[in-house]
């Protein structure tokens, strides 16, 4: 995604319930980092050069019964 002149790299991470822990503990440092080298890659590969990248999370809890929760964490890792 595009805001302005930053490129914004988005996880998208979804979970039924938080018995094994909430969307957001799902992006360790591990998995921040690949994404980082994954978004590096593409930067290269596609010729886009961004002012600015940002690392954004949309944590999405949808339990079977009840209301969808939606977070957009802007600047998450």
């Amino acid at each position: 995604m595009r805001e302005g002149s930053t490129l914004v790299v988005c996880e998208v991470k979804t979970r039924s319930s938080d018995d094994y822990g909430t969307p957001h503990e799902a992006v360790d440092e591990v998995k921040a980092a690949r994404l980082r080298r994954l978004a590096a890659r593409w930067i290269e590969q596609s010729g886009v050069r961004p002012r600015e990248v940002r690392f954004d999370l949309v944590a999405v809890l949808r339990p079977r019964r009840g209301l969808t929760d939606v977070e957009h964490v802007r600047g998450a890792y």
